[in-house]
């Protein structure tokens, strides 16, 4: 039924999530390709930076869509109805990279002690080139699933830490001690990614 045009799809548009789920709920489950529609590409775009791979991430955004609609009336339309769909596609794009038990870059703590938030703050705040943005592209494709997932969750998709604390499941507490900790990863990161460059154009 998820392909199947909304019934007076014109008149519902900008209608809230809980009035689709609503209307799914009571029956009329052609209003889910609804939320569909609205979801499906930023999931796939998200879950496809965690996978790293397109035919997972289309695989995977429909697996989370099948599920969404089974468990749809057990959200009953409590909270955020994007940040539960975001929970289910966060948890099952890292449970299916975790099973392909994939080795990712181990950064020591003593690389990370001495870096200040200002020099992240600086580093960060200027990739704006083509080749800065596919260093930092590099950068996050070396971070572990959880951590690669968090940092496109608050810079890439924009949510704040309260919504996080509702995708991820993480403490409030929790989730800040790890994002200082991912970006200064990132910093070390990109930095290593700055002097391979130099190291090739001297050659």
């Amino acid at each position: 039924p998820f392909r199947q045009a909304c019934v007076n799809h014109y008149e519902m548009e900008g209608l809230s999530d809980t009035y689709y789920i609503n209307r799914i709920l009571a029956g009329d489950t052609s209003c889910f390709a609804c939320l569909l529609d609205k979801y499906s590409q930023p999931l796939f775009v998200l879950i496809f930076r965690i996978v790293q791979n397109r035919e997972d991430a289309e695989e995977l955004t429909e697996d989370v869509f099948i599920k969404a609609f089974r468990q749809l009336e057990s959200f009953r339309g409590e909270g955020n109805f994007a940040n539960w769909l975001y929970r289910i596609a966060y948890n099952m794009a890292i449970s299916a990279v975790r099973k392909k038990k994939m080795e990712y870059l181990s950064i020591e703590d003593s690389q990370l002690t001495n870096v200040s938030e200002g020099e992240v703050q600086e580093a960060l705040g200027s990739y704006g080139t083509a080749q800065q943005l596919e260093w930092l592209d590099r950068a996050l494709a070396q971070l572990p699933p959880d951590d690669r997932a968090l940092i496109l969750l608050f810079y890439i998709e924009e949510k704040s830490l309260d919504d996080l604390t509702g995708i991820t499941g993480l403490s409030l507490s929790n989730l800040k001690v790890k994002l200082h900790r991912i970006r200064k990863k990132l910093y070390v990161l990109l930095t290593e990614e700055e002097k391979n460059q130099d190291v090739v154009h001297k050659k």
